[in-house]
């Protein structure tokens, strides 16, 4: 299973929807609560999101790949966790 990096910001309501979704799919699908999500709010932490290639938040890496950036929907927030849970990492 590999990793998600889910780069956001506290005052963006895409990211607090990204946020909501993720928390909806784990309820919904069990077996997704076992993927790691590393938040990295990138007013607080620049060194890192520096090193990153995007625009727009919410982002998501699985593993090393950028997998989706900007306004998200639940559909994709869980595309994006089975992705991570079937990659190998």
């Amino acid at each position: 299973m590999a990793k998600i990096k889910l780069f956001y910001l506290h005052n963006c309501p895409f990211c607090k929807r990204a946020f909501s979704y993720i928390d909806e799919a784990r309820k919904a699908h069990p077996e997704l609560a076992a993927v790691e999500i590393e938040t990295i709010e990138e007013s607080e932490h620049p060194d890192i999101a520096d090193r990153y290639d995007y625009y727009y938040v919410p982002t998501f890496y699985v593993g090393d790949k950028k997998v989706h950036e900007g306004g998200i929907f639940p559909e994709e927030v869980e595309r994006i966790l089975r992705r991570a849970l079937a990659e190998d990492k």
